[in-house]
């Protein structure tokens, strides 16, 4: 695997995938905070973030081959690791155990993912609010909230309002 990987600092509010690349790398976040960004009637959309200690790239380019809608952000001066996703693939093939980790890894993101649509699908922003300062108060400290009302589904107005409840 370390054959395969590479350290990449990128410093904050930079891309480390910007949109229309091609996703070819699976970043582990070591240092940092990132998001994945799209935009849509040119608002930008927050639909992800991602802390020190997890795995982040843009899968629907990654596993078409195609260039991506989406890109990658620092919110904060970050390190990573890159993992070439070829080499990794080819490992797949040698090595059953890596291509069972990964699968585990993106099988785990694809029902966190499912999560995130349901939780906007059924419950109210006060809800989804409540949800993350559960879940992940962290990123209310270290995300401009901008970011956080665009990931939330509302207007920073409205995250004010709910903000103010607290």
């Amino acid at each position: 695997m370390a054959s395969i990987c590479s350290t990449v600092q990128i410093p904050k509010n930079k891309d480390l995938q910007s949109i229309g690349h091609t996703c070819r790398t699976i970043y582990f976040v070591r240092k940092g905070l990132c998001r994945v960004y799209y935009y849509k009637k040119g608002v930008d959309i927050t639909e992800s973030f991602a802390l020190e200690n997890s795995l982040i790239a843009r899968v629907e380019s990654l596993f078409t081959g195609k260039p991506s809608k989406k890109g990658i952000q620092t919110l904060e001066d970050s390190e990573f690791i890159g993992i070439a996703s070829p080499a990794l693939f080819d490992l797949y093939d040698q090595f059953p155990e890596i291509e069972r980790l990964f699968r585990k890894i993106f099988e785990a993101a694809y029902v966190e993912t499912v999560h995130r649509i349901e939780n906007i699908q059924f419950h109210t922003a006060e809800e989804r609010y409540n949800d993350l300062i559960k879940n992940s108060p962290d990123l209310l400290q270290r995300v401009p909230l901008k970011h956080i009302a665009s990931y939330l589904g509302i207007t920073q107005v409205s995250l004010s309002r709910i903000r103010a409840k607290y």
